[in-house]
């Protein structure tokens, strides 16, 4: 799931490697930039596990924990339809699909102002909210990015402008309206 537990192999062959064993003020650097970038600024401070029991729409669910507590999450780093917009019942389906009645992780930081956890979820391997991206049932929400870790960022990116190209999804539409667009329309 986190990306540190993959790098740590690498990480330990490189900085045992003999090319930084020679250098030691040089490996002291990296290690203590390193150490620095894990402790001061974590790109997922929390975990929480649980099964999903609700899921309102195509980029917010409800997990109850071991200790049968609901959890609001919201997906971070995408935006899905609202409910009334075209793709908005099938970004909630889609979701569903992936997600309802299954155990998940989510990796969080922050709530938002309605109080849900902004999370990444994941389904065993799987990045749920890459997923949406990827079948074309959401955007990326990059107002948002600088929430993100850069890995993140850039596969979202990647991830929406491939379901573009390919017309996946909500991309089919002639000219999709972001969320955020309509939810201002909505509010004028």
């Amino acid at each position: 799931m986190s990306l540190l537990p993959r790098l740590a192999p690498a990480l330990t062959a490189f900085f045992f490697s003999p090319f930084l064993s020679s250098l030691p003020r040089l490996r002291a650097s990296l290690c203590a930039l390193l150490l620095s970038l894990l402790t001061i600024n974590p790109a997922w401070a929390e975990m929480l596990q649980g099964r999903v029991v609700g899921v309102a729409d195509g980029d917010t669910i409800t997990v109850l924990d071991a200790d049968k507590s609901q959890h609001k999450i919201r997906l971070a780093g995408i935006d899905a339809p609202e409910k009334k917009q075209p793709y908005g019942q099938r970004s909630k389906q889609h979701l569903s699909d992936l997600v309802y009645g299954q155990t998940v992780a989510v990796e969080w930081q922050k709530r938002d102002r309605y109080g849900r956890i902004i999370g990444k979820v994941w389904r065993g391997e799987t990045d749920v909210c890459l997923s949406q991206l990827q079948s074309g049932m959401a955007w990326h929400y990059k107002q948002y990015n600088k929430d993100l870790p850069p890995a993140d960022r850039l596969s979202y990116a990647a991830a929406e402008q491939k379901a573009r190209s390919g017309a996946a999804g909500l991309w089919q539409e002639g000219r999709p309206v972001a969320p955020w667009d309509f939810r201002r329309k909505k509010a004028d």
